[in-house]
């Protein structure tokens, strides 16, 4: 197939890029050149920025584009419009934080999505950026129909993720000692390696697969005490695990998923548990967990010594959370 990918060369995209040169496809990269532009030179790779126009996109034809860089409507329809006539499938890659709220677990694709009452005049911003998710797919929806191909991943994983919020629990374990764990141990983790969903995107595309699909994973379901022991056994630690109640966590200020990644309360629970019952029967399939864990260790320790994690606790703050929860005081102790 030929395809073109928006983007490409820095996580997610980087996964699909690789995989789909692995499988021989033909691919035009079109990016900005500022994330890695040297990898992939068997590549055609057009330099660009969508945002300021698609002019260099203006001859060629394609199977399929692959957008994996799109975040705002505005952009999304430029490309949509300006590539409609030329390509088969058009591949958004959006985000399971389109969804309007997250009390509800086991959401599927018919959830109810956050939209914005004025989306052109927003700006990108963690608060608006699932709802601008779903802008971007009535755009792509709108233009090209049911030539539409529509991801939505939960917590994408693995070797060069930028946000290390997996990252911080292999790196945490491989530190050793005594580790914070957050909320219950039966509590559900959910998440997706970036070259599972790109292996299973070639498969779709070859099939001539559309629809909307939630993306994430493992197949069967798993607990924050079976990641994180899975963890130790992986990387052959000696950590052991201090679980820390939920209410004690909030009283502290911790922040969920970004404190302690993987981690919600309950009451946003639906980030943790979206159906992808859809997803499984049209192929996707996770590798081993401990497959993800051993490879995302490795990269990470290619890294230079100095490097911060941009997620998870740092050590000064778990140390102090684990001393307050051990010289906490028993609720029949306190004095009335």
């Amino acid at each position: 197939m030929k395809l073109l990918i928006l983007g490409g060369t820095a996580f997610l995209g980087r996964h699909i890029t690789a995989a789909a040169l692995a499988a021989d496809h033909d691919v035009t990269l079109f990016h900005r050149g500022q994330t890695n532009p040297d990898l992939f030179p068997q590549a055609t790779r057009i330099i660009g920025d969508r945002t300021k126009g698609l002019d260099k996109l203006a001859d060629g034809e394609w199977a399929a584009v692959i957008d994996t860089s799109g975040y705002h409507p505005s952009a999304v329809r430029a490309s949509a419009k300006a590539l409609a006539d030329r390509v088969g499938t058009y591949v958004f890659i959006s985000t399971i934080s389109v969804y309007a709220g997250f009390a509800t677990p086991n959401q599927d694709e018919s959830a109810p999505l956050a939209r914005l009452d004025r989306p052109s005049r927003a700006q990108v911003t963690n608060e608006n950026y699932g709802a601008l998710k779903t802008h971007c797919e009535d755009a792509v929806q709108k233009i090209v129909g049911d030539r539409a191909l529509i991801l939505r991943p939960g917590l994408i994983v693995g070797p060069h993720d930028p946000t290390d919020r997996f990252t911080y629990w292999p790196a945490r374990v491989q530190r050793g000692g005594e580790v914070l764990a957050p909320g219950v141990p039966t509590g559900p983790v959910q998440f997706i390696d970036a070259r599972d969903i790109a292996d299973w995107l070639l498969v779709l595309l070859e099939a001539g697969t559309t629809g909307i699909y939630n993306v994430a994973g493992p197949q069967k379901e798993m607990s924050f005490s079976t990641f994180l022991d899975a963890c130790k056994k992986t990387i052959n630690s000696d950590v052991t695990y201090t679980w820390v109640t939920p209410d004690f966590l909030a009283q502290h200020n911790v922040v969920p998923f970004q404190e302690l990644p993987l981690w919600v309360p309950v009451s946003l629970s639906g980030l943790i548990t979206i159906d992808c019952t859809k997803a499984f029967a049209a192929g996707l399939t996770c590798r081993p967990v401990e497959t993800t864990i051993a490879d995302t260790l490795a990269w990470f320790n290619t890294l230079p010594s100095d490097h911060q994690l941009r997620a998870g606790l740092t050590p000064e703050r778990e140390q102090a959370l684990l001393n307050a929860w051990q010289n906490r005081v028993p609720f029949s102790s306190r004095s009335e």
